[in-house]
């Protein structure tokens, strides 16, 4: 594969409940992408990814990450990884808009 830039714009846009999601890279070792949410805003709950480890990495603003039955709280420049199969869904408790970048690998192709 060789070096490629993708431009907002022409990223993958899907929504996973109000939750506005952008894939950049989708290749067999790697998916990647980011997600949107205004001020109280709840996303989809993700039912996880059964063969591959999840990272959040919050670029801007705060969100609760809810992983199955626990909570954890993330800040700007925090970063959580989600094992296989765990179910997962974030809530933006700031006051800006939150943006959260995220990558699966293995990619699920």
């Amino acid at each position: 594969m060789e070096t490629k830039i993708v431009k907002s714009s022409e990223a993958n846009i899907f929504l996973e409940g109000v939750e506005v999601c952008r894939e950049y890279f989708k290749t067999e070792k790697i998916t990647f992408g980011t997600s949107q949410l205004h001020p109280g805003q709840t996303g989809a709950v993700d039912k996880g990814h059964p063969n591959s480890h999840e990272v959040f990495f919050v670029v801007r603003g705060s969100v609760l990450l809810r992983c199955g039955e626990k909570l954890y709280e993330l800040n700007e420049g925090d970063a959580q990884i989600i094992p296989p199969g765990e179910p997962h869904q974030l809530t933006n408790i700031g006051d800006c808009v939150a943006l959260v970048s995220w990558s699966l690998a293995p990619s699920e192709i």
